[in-house]
């Protein structure tokens, strides 16, 4: 059965979407924020994928970490609404990426591999931004916006893996899968 080192529900109901087995294994990491941002989530992604493998041996695992990055700048998750705000606008009308890393650790082997969308934000009002911020969708998510849920109104286009935005880059982890498995054979 796979594991995954997340407390993230947006995870959580991907894998089951997708009618994978799996046991969802919370894990607390000291996250980098800071770096170049495909490095950063790679990282990330790792370290808590290791952290599930060391709560689960032998199990195979995954690990994920999605950040939003704009102007080389990494936005996580807001610590307030006031921060939420201040995210959002600098997204609107604007095109930024979404970038997961994603590490499996399958019969003890690590790999990692990362995922880049980039999202076009509409020109959002100062009204409807407000409206937003006050749902409250914005905490915990990077860049402070959930594109699975309300969130969906501030988003114009995206190019690449919607459910690399929703948190899980299922089409890699899937690649993933099937890579290490039939390296296995």
């Amino acid at each position: 059965m796979l594991v995954l080192a997340s407390r993230s529900p947006q995870r959580r109901a991907i894998l089951a979407q997708l009618g994978i087995e799996f046991e969802a294994v919370p894990v607390d990491v000291d996250e980098l924020t800071a770096g170049d941002p495909i490095q950063v989530a790679r990282d990330n992604a790792l370290a808590k994928a290791l952290a599930g493998a060391r709560l689960r041996p032998g199990a195979t695992v995954i690990g994920v970490d999605t950040i939003v990055v704009c102007d080389d700048a990494i936005l996580g998750k807001p610590p307030s609404a006031e921060v939420a705000a201040a995210m959002l606008r600098r997204l609107s009308g604007r095109t930024h990426e979404v970038i997961s890393g994603l590490a499996m650790i399958f019969s003890g082997n690590p790999q990692v591999v990362h995922e880049v969308t980039k999202v076009t934000f509409r020109e959002v009002p100062e009204d409807l931004l407000q409206r937003y911020v006050q749902t409250g969708e914005w905490s915990g998510r990077a860049g402070g916006y959930a594109i699975q849920e309300q969130g969906a109104a501030l988003v114009r286009c995206i190019s690449g893996d919607y459910l690399n935005v929703v948190g899980l880059p299922a089409s890699r982890m899937l690649d993933l899968d099937l890579r290490l498995m039939l390296s296995q054979s």
